[in-house]
């Protein structure tokens, strides 16, 4: 149980505020996609955090594919 399960198979659009600090979901789990809700506690991932550098429209993965976590990079068309 310490694999990724795809939440969806697009990335989710959210926006972000310069500053403030987010954490992505990492395993799939979480029932507030694409953000972590501590689902991920029984398995062996952990969420990734990052910071908004700047207030804006973000792309976050939702296959948990993406090789630029938490950002989607287009791995979901490959699945």
């Amino acid at each position: 149980m310490s694999e990724a399960i795809p939440a969806q198979k697009s990335p989710y659009a959210v926006n972000v505020e310069a500053g403030k600090k987010y954490f992505w979901c990492a395993c799939g789990r979480s029932a507030s996609q694409p953000y972590c809700d501590g689902s991920h506690k029984v398995t062996a991932l952990t969420p990734i955090a990052f910071t908004a550098t700047k207030s804006e429209q973000v792309w976050l993965c939702g296959c948990k594919a993406t090789a630029g976590q938490p950002f989607c990079d287009g791995t979901h068309k490959t699945l």
